[in-house]
């Protein structure tokens, strides 16, 4: 846990205020809509945005604009729907200014709904219930998992069932599997959440396995968890060599026929994958290349130096990561999103963050120019992010695309994304459920983040 120091409360103030601003009327004028429903974009368009919804969208020359509204230039503008991380982790309540200042880069890089995959903390569900609705606190609309069905927490099958059932009751969005897990164990919590109706999702640990994952109807398979192993030549014996950080020890044995082969089996079974491919890329890039980062900048000392010691542990354990292999992990991966991407596998965009460099909010970003150096078309990769997201959440009347009666979870940027991805690093506006912050302001409170962050002493 990080330690809370004081500071200029003149610099504080911006970070810790609740936002509890009126939404009021917001018109959006001459702006190119990029609805995200199928439709190329609508150009000079005027949209009408009233508290927290969208009520009109209309050609400029012909939208009427209701007295008093707040009138934003979008001329030449692009608006695009708000993103969604669909792999965050949040610190706990025990770090209660840490969280939201983690939940505020989010929002300043336009991400205005999170998945959370751990840790589980019961205050996320306050969180997304009430605190972040109530704008009491500011921050993107959460869907959360509860407390991680990591192994050596699952003392038995029983335990994994009561686990589920607790879980469920208690509210949680989805039940997370994690590695560890014995076949036993994970069939237990996954008949659990079937008899109670709650998704599961997560890693694929090694003795559970892609096969076994994909027949029993796990929703989303996280960071291409076990991919490798299942890719491997059928002679390949694992007890001789231990596959290592997400199969990178044994991806010289992979048999590239099977590549096309796990990705159908994926798309055959219904399962949605989520790549995170950057936060694993980042385990090759020299931690002083990392460290050298301009937005590491919103990363307190104690996080990023736990970074640095992290990685140092896989990278003096040959069982666990062997460095020269990372070019030829890499490039599997990123064969194998792509084939995924060919068979119609759904994807979704999720950076793993806070983890091994990944700083909240900005990683996205990075899993972005990821997804499109795999191969996949910056509309791929802006489908994975919105729509896809909203889809696979059972939430398609909320968010995810640019439409009437929706949530007003907006981002207006420079240029049209699809030419440029780059343009959503650094919108010049962000609309939260209603709410407007514009450049000026997300800088103003990203400087005092900064300055915070460069006035605590160094571990």
């Amino acid at each position: 846990m990080r330690r809370f120091l004081t500071f200029s409360a003149l610099l504080v103030a911006p970070l810790l205020s609740t936002y509890s601003q009126e939404s009021g009327v917001f018109a959006f004028q001459g702006v190119n809509v990029l609805p995200m429903d199928g439709r190329d974009v609508l150009r000079d368009q005027t949209v009408i945005v009233r508290d927290s919804r969208i009520e009109t969208i209309g050609a400029a020359a012909e939208t009427d604009i209701p007295q008093g509204a707040r009138r934003i230039d979008g001329s030449g503008r692009y608006l695009v729907p708000g993103l969604t991380e669909m792999h965050a982790h949040l610190p706990g309540a025990a770090e209660r200014q840490y969280l939201e200042e983690v939940l505020f880069l989010f929002v300043a890089n336009g991400i205005t709904t999170i998945r959370v995959m751990q840790p589980g903390d019961p205050f996320f569900l306050e969180l997304r219930d009430d605190l972040i609705p109530d704008r009491e606190v500011l921050g993107p609309r959460i869907y959360t998992g509860g407390p991680t069905l990591l192994g050596r927490r699952v003392a038995s099958p029983e335990a994994a069932r009561r686990m589920v059932f607790e879980q469920a009751e208690a509210g949680y969005d989805f039940i997370k599997v994690h590695a560890g897990l014995t076949p036993d164990k994970y069939d237990a919590a996954v008949e659990a959440a079937k008899e109670v109706g709650i998704a599961f999702a997560g890693h694929v640990a090694p003795a559970v396995g892609i096969e076994r994952a994909l027949a029993a109807g796990q929703a989303s398979l996280e960071h291409l968890d076990s991919y490798v192993e299942y890719m491997l030549f059928d002679d390949v014996d694992l007890a001789e060599t231990p596959a290592g950080f997400y199969g990178i020890n044994v991806v010289d044995y992979v048999d590239e026929a099977k590549i096309v082969q796990a990705a159908r089996a994926t798309r055959e079974a219904g399962a949605w994958v989520c790549p995170t491919l950057t936060w694993i890329a980042n385990m090759a890039v020299p931690k002083e290349e990392l460290l050298a980062r301009p937005h590491m900048a919103y990363v307190p000392a104690s996080v990023s130096s736990g970074w640095v010691r992290a990685r140092a542990r896989y990278e003096t354990t040959p069982d666990l990561y062997t460095l020269e292999n990372a070019p030829r992990h890499a490039e599997i991966r990123a064969r194998l999103v792509r084939a995924m991407r060919d068979e119609g596998v759904p994807l979704l965009l999720g950076s793993d963050t806070p983890l091994f460099f990944n700083v909240p909010g900005f990683a996205l970003h990075d899993e972005i120019d990821s997804l499109l150096a795999a191969g996949l078309t910056p509309n791929e990769v802006l489908r994975s992010g919105t729509v896809n997201p909203a889809v696979f959440l059972e939430a398609e009347t909320e968010f995810g695309r640019i439409a009437t009666g929706l949530s007003a979870d907006l981002l207006l940027v420079e240029s049209d994304p699809r030419a440029d991805m780059g343009t959503l690093r650094r919108p010049l506006g962000v609309m939260l459920r209603g709410q407007w912050f514009d450049r000026e302001t997300i800088d103003a409170r990203l400087e005092a983040l900064a300055a915070q962050y460069a006035a605590e002493p160094e571990e």
